[in-house]
C-alpha cells in the first residue's frame, strides 16, 4: 500500500498532516507526519501551487517537513525518520528558519514519547516508597527514603546520613552496653507492645537503647527457661515408667501366684541341655522391661532362618522376674529355646566378684553429693545440652546392675563360647546366623564403629563425645579422635575374653571416675567400657548395626528398613509417647496388642 501526500492548504500558514498505512500483507505499521509551511513569495493567491510542476505536489509553493514513524509488532521495535522534502532545493537563506521549526516540532514530538514514562517512573517510585517507607521517613526523611529506593546519588546526594545514623546507632548501643539495667524495670510482654510504647512514650534514644536491651535479656532468659523446662520434662518422660507398662508387671506378677502355667519350668527340663549347646545361637537381654524383653526376642525368632537354633536367655531382676517369666511361659516361641532367670539366682553374682555392686551404692552417694539438688540450683545460664546430660546421669538405668551386667558374661555363662548381646530397645530385621560365622582374629567385641556409616543423620561419635579431656588422666591416657563402637548389638567371643583383664580394668576406670566425682564422663556404661575393650574390639559392617532411632528423628526410612538391627538408643523409646511416630511401627509390630494382658492395662497400639 502507497500513502498519500498530505497537501499543505494554501491560506493558512502552516499545516501539521498525519498519514497512517500498512501494507496488504502484515508487516510494519507507518505514521508519516507532514509539516507544511507556505512560501513568503506566494502571496497568499496559489500561484505557486499552479505554477508547480506536474507529480511535483506542493514542493515548489511550501516547504515540508516529513517524519514518519513504523512500528513493527513482530520486531518488537519503531523506527522514527525524517525526510526534508524538496528542502535542499529551497534557498541557504531559509535553512536556517527550516531548522529551527524542525528543531522544535522534534523536541515536542521527544517530549510527548517521554513525558509519560518519566510520569510512570515516578509514579511508581512513589507508591513503592508508601509501601516500604514508614509513614514518619516518608514525610520526614522523603529524601533518604527515595535515596534509598533509587540508589545513592539520585537526588544529589550520597548515602552518608544513613551510614551516619548507623553508626551514632552503634554509638548509644554500645554505651549501653556496659550499663546495669534498672532495677524494677516494667517490660512488655512483646514486641508489638516495646513499639507502641516507644510511639507514646516518645523515648530519646538513650531512653530507647536501655529500654531495648532490657528487653532483649528479658526474652533471652525466657528462652533458656523454656529450654531447661523443655529438657526437664523430656527427662521426666524417658525415665518415668509408662502406666500400661507398670500395669502389665503387675498383672503378670500376680498370674504368675495364682496360675501353675505362668510358673512353669522355663526351657522344659528336657531342653535343658541346650542352654549350653554351643551348636546353637545364643542370645542374651538384660532388662526389667517385659515388653520390650518381649519385641526384642520376638523379632529375632521372626527373623530367623533357622529359629529351632536360637537359644534366648533373658535376665531380668529380682522384683520383675515374676512377671518376666510368666509372660514368657504364656506365651511361648517355640520352636525356639527362651530361658528366663533373675540376678538372684546367678550364684557367682556376689559383692567379692562384683565389686560393681559396691561401685553402685557409692555411685548413689555420689550423685546425691554431685547432683543433689541440681534441679533447683539450675543457673538460667545454664547450657540446655549440658543440663541435658546432667540429667541423664540421675537415669536409674546408670545405677542398675543390669546395666553392667555385660562385663561378666564370661562368668554368668562359663560353658558357652559365643553369645550375642542385645540392649532391650532394640529391633532385629534380618537373620543374624553369620555373626556366628565371623573370625575375629583373637578379638573379643565384635561391634559397629559409630564414627562410620552411611546414615549422615546419625551424629559421628569418637573418643572426645564421651570423654573429659580436660582432666589430666584422660589427655593422658586416651585419643580424642579415636573411634569409638555401640553398645546395643555386641558379638563377644567369650573364649578370647576370658584371656584379658577387660573385667579388671572396667573396675579400675569404674573407680577412677567415682573419685574424681564423676569428673571423667557422666554417663553409664560405655565410657569405661570404650577403655577397657581397646585392642579388642572388631568392626563389623555398619548395616548389621544402626543406630540413632530414640534421638534422631530425621533417619533415613530407607537405611531403617536395610538394616540387620535397628536401635532406638536415645530418650524417644518407641513405647513412649515421646516417640518419634514415623519410627514406631518398626517396633510396634512385633506387640501383640490383641493380647487380653496388654488390652486390660490399656496398652494400645499407636495411631
Amino acid at each position: 500500500m502507497t500513502p498519500h501526500r498530505g497537501l499543505c492548504v494554501a491560506s493558512l500558514p502552516a499545516l501539521l498532516t498525519v498519514h497512517i498505512s500498512r501494507p496488504a500483507k502484515k508487516g510494519r505499521w507507518r505514521v508519516r507526519i507532514s509539516w507544511c509551511r507556505r512560501r513568503h513569495g506566494d502571496g497568499g493567491n496559489g500561484e505557486g501551487r499552479r505554477r508547480a510542476a506536474p507529480g511535483a505536489g506542493t514542493a515548489a509553493a511550501s516547504a515540508t517537513t516529513t517524519m514518519q514513524i513504523r512500528f513493527s509488532p513482530g520486531m518488537r521495535s519503531i523506527t522514527i525518520s525524517s525526510t526534508n522534502g524538496f528542502l535542499d532545493l529551497m534557498k541557504l537563506k531559509d535553512a536556517a528558519r527550516h531548522i529551527s521549526y524542525r528543531t522544535l516540532f522534534h523536541t515536542v514530538l521527544a517530549l510527548a514519547f517521554l513525558l509519560p514514562f518519566v510520569f510512570i517512573l515516578t509514579a511508581v517510585v512513589t507508591l513503592e516508597s508508601v509501601n516500604k517507607c514508614s509513614s514518619f521517613e516518608a514525610v520526614v526523611h522523603m529524601e533518604n527514603c527515595l535515596g534509598r529506593r533509587l540508589g545513592p546519588g539520585f537526588l544529589g546526594r550520597g548515602g552518608d546520613d544513613s551510614m551516619k545514623l548507623v553508626k551514632d546507632l552503634y554509638k548509644i548501643l554500645d554505651q549501653v552496653n556496659s550499663e546495669e539495667i534498672p532495677v524494677g524495670l516494667k517490660l512488655p510482654e512483646s514486641f508489638s507492645e516495646f513499639l507502641s510504647d516507644m510511639k507514646n512514650n516518645q523515648y530519646d534514644a538513650d531512653t530507647f537503647a536501655v529500654r531495648l536491651k532490657a528487653m532483649m535479656e528479658h526474652m533471652d532468659r525466657e528462652v533458656k527457661r523454656s529450654r531447661l523446662a523443655e529438657q526437664l520434662h523430656k527427662h521426666f518422660a524417658a525415665t518415668a515408667v509408662p502406666k500400661g507398662i507398670h500395669c502389665l508387671s503387675l498383672r503378670l506378677t500376680d498370674e504368675y501366684s495364682s496360675n501353675a502355667q505362668a510358673r512353669k519350668q522355663l526351657p522344659p527340663p528336657e531342653l535343658l541341655p541346650l542352654l549350653s549347646d554351643n551348636s546353637y545361637h545364643h542370645f542374651v537381654v538384660a532388662t526389667d522391661n517385659i515388653l520390650a524383653a518381649s519385641v526384642v526376642v520376638t523379632s529375632v525368632v521372626r527373623s530367623s532362618l533357622q529359629p529351632e537354633r536360637v537359644v534366648f536367655h533373658v535376665i531380668t531382676d529380682k522384683k520383675t522376674y515374676p512377671g518376666m517369666h510368666s509372660w514368657f511361659a504364656l506365651n511361648s516361641l517355640s520352636p525356639a529355646v527362651i530361658e528366663v532367670k533373675g540376678v538372684h539366682q546367678f550364684d557367682w553374682l556376689t559383692r567379692e566378684n562384683v565389686p560393681v555392686l559396691e561401685a553402685i551404692e557409692n555411685h548413689h552417694g555420689v550423685r546425691n553429693h554431685y547432683h543433689g539438688d541440681y534441679i533447683l540450683g539450675t543457673n538460667v545460664g545454664d547450657n540446655p545440652r549440658a543440663f541435658a546430660s546432667k540429667l541423664q546421669a540421675r537415669s536409674p538405668k546408670y545405677i542398675s546392675l543390669l546395666n553392667h551386667l555385660r562385663i561378666y558374661l564370661p562368668e554368668l555363662f562359663a560353658n558357652l563360647n559365643k553369645v550375642l548381646f542385645l540392649d532391650d530397645d532394640v529391633v532385629v530385621q534380618r537373620d543374624l546366623s553369620l555373626l556366628w560365622e565371623i573370625d575375629f582374629s583373637g578379638k573379643v567385641n565384635g561391634a559397629v564403629e559409630t564414627c562410620k556409616g552411611e546414615d549422615t543423620w546419625v551424629m559421628a561419635k569418637r573418643f572426645r563425645t564421651y570423654f573429659n579431656f580436660s582432666h589430666p588422666l584422660i589427655a593422658n591416657k586416651l585419643d580424642p579422635d579415636e573411634c569409638a563402637w555401640a553398645f546395643g548389638m555386641n558379638m563377644f567371643d567369650l573364649n578370647a575374653w576370658r584371656k584379658t583383664n577387660i573385667r579388671e580394668t572396667y573396675h579400675y576406670w569404674v573407680k577412677e571416675n567415682l573419685k574424681s566425682n564423676l569428673k571423667l564422663w557422666k554417663l553409664g556404661t560405655l565410657p569405661p567400657a570404650l577403655i577397657a575393650f581397646r585392642g579388642y574390639v572388631y568392626p563389623i559392617d555398619p548395616s548389621w548395626h544402626m543406630l540413632g532411632l530414640g534421638y534422631q528423628e530425621l533417619t533415613d526410612l530407607d537405611t531403617v528398613r536395610k538394616a540387620a538391627v535397628i536401635h532406638y538408643n536415645g530418650q524417644c523409646k518407641p513405647w513412649l509417647e515421646i516417640g518419634y511416630k514415623h519410627l514406631q511401627p518398626f517396633w510396634t509390630k512385633h506387640v501383640n496388642y490383641s493380647n487380653n494382658f496388654l488390652r486390660n492395662c490399656h496398652i494400645l497400639e499407636p495411631q
